[in-house]
């Protein structure tokens, strides 16, 4: 598959640039009719009319010796504009290199490789597309590369076109650029688990492609380690001098749209969601920046309600759509040949496509928790793992993501298992002679780890436990949780106000019910969509910029996807509070600044109408990623 044609226009417009600007060769001076001949043939492609143009071009080049070369590679790139290259193989053939001047033997060499790639010629083309020591415009480089990368995948090299294409990633956009990454992947693809696994071994960190090699990896089914991003400087910091009440990287639309469910399935976790959105723009009241508008559109949880509420959006002038919501209605909106505006999926797409140059995504993936509990295991100098999860989807995805990110840091699984009761979960499960440095890992519902946990001890297995958030009901039921003893869990650090310049979260779950216990994480995960806002472009620019966030420190990998890095709390009393000097806390440093005051502040405190209410709770396929 190549990449689109240019729009005709820019086609027609690329074409009369180059008649016009080419010098003539050999410091010929055309006669005042061979100019007037150039410009009328010039206009011909101006309207579109490539193959007269080409024409054109040919006649000048018979009643012009010095400048037939000249000439004759017009007429050839005509053909090329028209979709035509077969064309003008013939007057390819005739042009003498050494006649050319300035960039016409790099565009002569651009249009035989192109011409040979038609042909089935797979040696000339990479011949001339892999030229070393040639200066290349940027104005050429894409062709080039495109070119290159067509002929190493004719000839079998599916690394290297796959390099190549990743070389082209940061030049292109819209559709171009999705195409070109579904390219990349579709080329890794053919390399090979076992090859790709191998190349990734030997990989620096450092290389570029190291990430589209997990994501090849990841895509091919194979669980790949995500170590913690990291997390070098805050967004937001104030620029000094006369502009000190400016924000470096703050950005924000002037017309915002929101997308979610307001019926069905999803809308009870919607609300949540939604309330949480504007309960951060409320307090972005505190300073005085330009406030955004935000209209908020019902997506019905479903992919054509997602696809028509995203389009009515454009229709009434959105600059930015955030949502929606549900991993079919993010694919749905994805699979659009063109997205005009710039979007936030707040979920990850269940068909895997990667985001656009102007998407981002934002979700609550249960692999994080895996991959982030096994990096604090090993932190805690823990070696050896017991796996124990439920049979839920967040607990297979949550498992798989710690046991290859364990495995990279050095550690050793000693045994995995699915649970399928716990009344009596240990049968079947030794811990005989477990190693001092060993640990367990678990991701269940707060009813399954309240079976599971005392089981341990009448057992007499006093190893460490580790959880995902899920273990914990946002509930500081003393009773129920004093069976939770000890366990270690990963969570958002807005639950425990623990991420300085948020609204106080036990404010906010005595007024509003969308708040209060497990659903206080997607209220968190709607702050954090309407924080995330201003700083998506800086994100994406900036490796290692993060915004502190209600759900997490938040940064964003090379494809546009922002990822978060989690606070430890630990049950203590049969309460839950997060661990002092846990290493996300440390990383924050003194000076970054309160997410609301890098926001922009609503007209009131009322959110704006339209938002739907909610009755129903979300299905078996919840959203954000749980």
């Amino acid at each position: 598959m190549r990449l689109m044609r240019h729009p005709r226009a820019a086609a027609i417009g690329l074409l009369v640039s180059l008649a016009l600007s080419g010098c003539v060769p050999n410091n010929v001076q055309p006669s005042p009719t061979d100019v007037a001949a150039e410009q009328s043939a010039a206009a011909l492609a101006n309207q579109g009319q490539f193959d007269e143009a080409a024409q054109a071009y040919l006649t000048l080049a018979g009643q012009s010796s010095g400048s037939a070369d000249h000439y004759r590679l017009l007429a050839a790139e005509a053909w090329r504009q028209e979709g035509q290259i077969q064309r003008a193989a013939p007057t390819l053939a005739l042009i003498k290199r050494d006649r050319l001047t300035g960039n016409e033997p790099l565009r002569l060499d651009l249009l035989r490789a192109e011409l040979a790639l038609s042909q089935h010629d797979t040696a000339t083309a990479l011949q001339l597309t892999a030229q070393v020591n040639v200066t290349v415009p940027p104005e050429y480089q894409l062709r080039l590369l495109e070119l290159r990368a067509r002929a190493m995948t004719d000839s079998g090299d599916y690394w290297g076109a796959a390099r190549t294409r990743v070389q082209m990633d940061d030049q292109l956009s819209g559709i171009d650029h999705s195409q070109n990454r579904k390219q990349i992947l579709d080329l890794l693809g053919k390399v090979g688990v076992e090859p790709l696994k191998q190349r990734a071994a030997a990989m620096k960190p450092s290389d570029r492609m190291l990430t589209w090699v997990n994501e090849a990896l990841a895509q091919l089914g194979v669980a790949v380690a995500r170590p913690q991003p990291t997390l070098q400087q805050p967004v937001g910091t104030l620029l000094p001098g006369a502009d000190a009440n400016v924000r470096e990287g703050y950005k924000v639309p002037q017309q915002i749209a929101l997308l979610l469910p307001g019926d069905g399935n999803f809308a009870a976790a919607s609300e949540s969601v939604r309330e949480g959105f504007f309960a951060a723009y409320i307090d972005a009241g505190h300073n005085h920046a330009p406030r955004p508008s935000v209209r908020v559109y019902n997506s019905h949880g479903t992919a054509d309600g997602a696809v028509k509420g995203y389009q009515q959006a454009v229709t009434d002038g959105a600059q930015l759509v955030v949502g929606p919501l549900t991993r079919g209605e993010v694919a749905a909106v994805f699979s659009q040949k063109s997205l005009p505006v710039p979007l936030l999926a707040l979920n990850h797409p269940d068909d895997k496509q990667l985001p656009g140059n102007d998407t981002s995504e934002f979700g609550l993936l249960p692999e994080t928790e895996g991959a982030q509990a096994a990096d604090h295991i090993v932190e805690r100098g823990l070696k050896h793992a017991y796996v124990l999860v439920s049979g839920d989807d967040f607990a297979q995805r949550a498992a798989s993501a710690f046991k290859a990110e364990f495995a990279a840091r050095g550690g050793e699984l000693v045994n995995m298992t699915t649970l399928t009761t716990f009344t009596s979960a240990l049968a079947g499960i030794s811990f005989d002679n477990a190693p001092s440095d060993a640990a367990i890992f678990i991701s269940m519902r707060p009813n399954q780890a309240r079976l599971l946990v005392p089981q341990l001890a009448v057992a007499n297995v006093h190893l460490p436990v580790f959880a995902t958030s899920h273990i914990y009901d946002g509930s500081d039921d003393a009773a129920s949780n004093r069976d939770l003893e000890g366990v270690e869990f990963s969570d958002a650090p807005w639950l425990f106000n623990a991420q300085p310049g948020l609204p106080n979260h036990d404010d906010i779950a005595t007024q509003l019910p969308a708040a209060q216990g497990s659903a206080a994480r997607l209220f968190a995960f709607g702050m954090d969509a309407w924080n995330l806002v201003p700083y998506l472009d800086w994100l994406r620019a900036h490796v290692g910029s993060y915004l502190p966030g209600a759900s997490g420190q938040l940064t964003a990998d090379p494809f546009g996807r922002v990822r978060r890095v989690l606070i430890w709390a630990k049950f203590q009393d049969g309460l839950a509070r997060p661990l002092s000097g846990s290493l996300q806390m440390d990383d924050v440093p003194a000076s970054a600044p309160p997410s609301g005051d890098a926001m922009t502040p609503p007209a009131d405190d009322t959110p704006p109408a339209g938002a739907a209410s909610s009755a129903a709770p979300p299905d078996a396929n919840p959203p954000a990623g749980h």
